[in-house]
């Protein structure tokens, strides 16, 4: 179909090419906007994805076609995927315990370190996944997850987490949105019952030893020492639900979980590429720079007084925006998010204080 069965019906409109997607978009005319049975029939045969957008000037309508899309490189994906789950599974292993791993480690030492790796990657899957179905409803150029393995003995997780890739810019504020907290999403709801599942196999010491803000602790292989992990609201929230006191030996499932909302609110910081800067700009607009120079600059103190990481993540903010805290603009940033989208932004300000741990590591 043309564009121009299309904007027969509409008062005003542009066609703008976006890497592998063509966006048309136009002002409805008054008398199709409910939208009419003519058009909603043209847009029934719009071999693409579409949107309404509302503005004071009436109703609009974006439709999205894809043209030469990229072929991707599934084999390298599933390698990077299997490599992470035995990076991932040596982690695993040490941190329920076995000695010895990361010089000679053995199958069965593999297979224990599974109750770690599996549900860690399905949670980070869930994440990435999240992003990448959301970037495919509005025909953007995404890659599927890429998964990075990392030596478990210079991270005891046996990886850095995973990513995908956007290869053409956004269209609008209302695209970012949806990408951006589609990950955040994904995974906690992965998260949440993984921990759960963890804290009932993980031990319980009721008069155990604590530290401020860390009620937890993996004691891992011999010769790693016991290391306090950090609590969020989300996971006192989750101890308290479980009726959990004291100092709690986590199991491999519930450190999988830990690391997960780690990774929401690490995700969830408000600085330029990272999902809470999406989500930030996409509902604040240009004033999203004043809250990024904000949390960036928080980051100091917390690093000074709780965890000198947060001078780690300073420096990422400043690397992944080339020197920008702010957030790029997308190609059409004059209109709104809808009143729903921005609860749902709302409330992923939310999940990210839920899941924020001030000191995630204690050594």
């Amino acid at each position: 179909m043309t564009e121009l069965v299309v904007t027969q019906y509409f008062t005003y409109w542009r066609a703008i090419e976006i890497g592998s997607s063509r966006v048309v978009e136009g002002l409805v005319a008054r008398e199709h906007a409910a939208p009419s049975r003519a058009l909603a029939r043209t847009i029934a045969e719009w071999d693409g994805h579409h949107y309404w957008q509302s503005s004071p000037e009436g109703r609009w309508l974006v439709l999205v076609e894809e043209h030469d899309r990229a072929r991707e490189r599934w084999w390298l994906h599933a390698l990077l995927f299997l490599v992470t789950l035995a990076t991932a599974s040596l982690g695993g292993a040490a941190l329920a315990g076995i000695s010895g791993v990361w010089y000679h480690p053995t199958l069965a030492e593999f297979r224990a370190g599974l109750s770690f790796s599996i549900p860690l990657l399905g949670i980070l899957l869930a994440h990435e996944s999240g992003h990448y179905v959301a970037a495919r409803q509005y025909r953007v150029d995404a890659s599927p997850p890429y998964f990075v393995p990392f030596p478990a003995q210079w991270n005891i997780l046996g990886t850095m987490g995973a990513f995908i890739r956007l290869r053409s810019a956004l269209f609008d504020r209302r695209t970012l949105f949806d990408i951006g907290i589609a990950g955040p999403l994904a995974g906690i709801a992965v998260a949440i019952p993984v921990l759960l599942m963890g804290l009932t196999l993980s031990t319980v010491e009721p008069s155990g030893p604590v530290l401020p803000l860390a009620h937890q602790y993996f004691a891992g292989a011999p010769g790693l020492g016991g290391i306090f992990i950090g609590d969020s609201l989300l996971m006192m929230g989750c101890r308290a639900l479980l009726g959990i006191h004291g100092a709690v030996r986590l199991h491999p499932v519930a450190m999988a979980g830990w690391v997960g909302l780690l990774v929401t609110s690490l995700n969830l910081l408000p600085l330029t590429q990272l999902d809470g800067g999406h989500i930030a700009y996409a509902m604040f607009g240009r004033a999203h720079v004043w809250i990024a120079r904000a949390f960036w600059i928080s980051l100091i103190p917390l690093g000074y007084f709780w965890w000198p990481g947060w001078w780690v993540w300073a420096l990422l903010g400043i690397l992944l925006g080339r020197g920008r805290l702010a957030h790029p603009s997308v190609i059409s940033p004059e209109r709104e998010l809808d009143p729903q989208r921005r609860l749902l932004g709302w409330l992923a300000v939310a999940l990210f204080f839920a899941t924020f741990m001030p000191r995630p590591w204690v050594f």
